[in-house]
């Protein structure tokens, strides 16, 4: 990296203009670059034994009302001069609506403002997470004030009779179903000391506990293990998209929760639609065993509606090129072979589904009568290397209300994806220089 003018008074260094001629002529870089691989073109791509299924449009629906869970975040610099500070705001969204509604509006030929306001009843989320060289008062260091943060987040009351942090509980020790007496996390955020046992029985009333090396205060939440890569230097910027996804699937959980409380029987009229793929990531990818158990749980006992949806990526890029080799209506349910042959370069591992490590769901691209296509995760209790379409529990339902949601303001996208990301969506324009203002204002 050259040097840069502080103040202008000096020239920035320049980037070498001959320097490459050293990487052209080296005989590692030339064999390392002949061993590499990339994806198949579109007419290599041979779908003809993958296409599993033509949706049956006038299959019976159950499903009544639709939630759509999304989030977002920006960061703004409370302070730019050096030592710059930065914080992160945080906003998530779960959107009710009923179908009945949509299709009401759907009949129309004008839409009434009342009628659009049914669709946009919302529960929203608030965050504030520290990013850089910005501390609460009382704690040492960036690492000790996002834990806290992020843990006062989960013991917020929102106003639904139930917190996240006990919905977290609930999960972690699996008390929906056969219980858990303890949980191992991986280090102690105070001391590093390795593989601590969390003990359901001698958790505080604030959920907390205390580790057994050191007598340090552990929050629950730090079993999404953030803490081991937030650095008081570099800052902990690297991890919101993180925070995100991990948050979007535990307001998820936290509103099945509720419904198996008050009433199980509505599970059975209701499709929860995310954005994005249905897998944890990053830090947080070890929440995706106890995710897994709990869907397991809720496919065996209950009837679970639940749909991931992605809007950009190699499976959407991949969709796109084969578009016009599927006939509206069909299903590619995407098999360990087919990702590694086509999408992910590289030899598939015959042994372990694509995303084992992530993601508590299969994949697979459906392209609707109207002609959009979707990516989407459905989920499963155990990944399936080779799935057929009696693997994946209430799919034909799934697929078919995907195709009432169809939204036309942009490409292939969802009614409720889109409502919910207007919703909470933090624009950088105006939305980062307003909340800069209000932030400076406020510390």
């Amino acid at each position: 990296m050259g040097y840069f003018s502080k103040n202008s008074r000096r020239a920035n260094e320049m980037a070498s203009m001959t320097s490459h001629s050293h990487i052209i002529n080296d005989t590692f870089v030339e064999d390392y670059l002949s061993r590499c691989v990339l994806p198949k073109k579109v007419e290599d791509v041979d779908i003809n034994e993958d296409v599993t299924s033509v949706v049956d449009k006038d299959l019976d629906n159950p499903i009544t009302n639709i939630i759509a869970i999304d989030g977002g975040y920006t960061s703004v610099f409370v302070e730019k001069s050096f030592p710059s500070s930065e914080i992160f705001f945080f906003q998530f969204g779960a959107l009710f609506f009923s179908l009945k509604d949509l299709d009401r509006i759907d009949n129309k030929s004008f839409i009434d403002p009342e009628d659009m306001s049914k669709l946009k009843a919302i529960q929203r989320f608030k965050l504030v997470l520290p990013g850089r060289n910005i501390s609460l008062k009382d704690d040492s260091g960036l690492k000790n004030s996002f834990r806290r943060s992020l843990y006062e987040f989960f013991c917020t009351d929102f106003g639904d009779g139930c917190k996240l942090v006990q919905t977290l509980k609930w999960f972690l020790f699996q008390e929906y179903s056969v219980g858990l007496s303890s949980w191992s996390l991986a280090s102690c955020p105070m001391c590093d000391a390795r593989n601590v046992d969390l003990n359901r029985s001698s958790m505080e009333n604030d959920f907390s506990f205390s580790c057994s090396d050191c007598s340090g205060k552990i929050y629950i939440t730090d079993v999404l293990r953030l803490h081991e890569v937030i650095d008081d230097e570099v800052g902990a910027g690297g991890v919101m998209g993180y925070v995100c996804t991990a948050i979007e699937q535990f307001i998820l959980v936290h509103l099945i929760r509720i419904i198996l409380d008050v009433k199980p029987g509505l599970l059975s009229r209701i499709m929860f639609v995310k954005d994005g793929p249905l897998a944890f990531f990053g830090q947080t990818a070890n929440m995706h065993k106890p995710m897994r158990c709990f869907v397991k749980y809720l496919l065996d006992n209950h009837s679970l509606y639940l749909v991931g949806v992605e809007k950009s990526g190699v499976f959407v890029e991949h969709a796109d090129e084969i578009s016009s080799k599927l006939r509206k209506g069909q299903v590619v349910l995407l098999s360990n072979d087919y990702i590694y042959k086509y999408i992910i370069p590289g030899n598939a591992d015959p042994t372990n589904a694509y995303g084992r490590t992530t993601y508590y769901g299969n994949k697979l691209i459906y392209k609707s009568l109207d002609g959009g296509m979707y990516v989407a995760t459905v989920p499963t209790g155990d990944l399936i290397l080779s799935p057929s379409f009696s693997d994946l529990q209430n799919l034909d339902i799934i697929l078919v209300n995907l195709q009432k949601l169809k939204c036309d303001m942009y490409d292939n996208a969802l009614i409720p994806i889109a409502l919910a990301n207007k919703l909470v969506s933090l624009a950088n324009h105006p939305s980062s220089r307003i909340l800069e203002k209000f932030a400076r204002k406020k510390i």
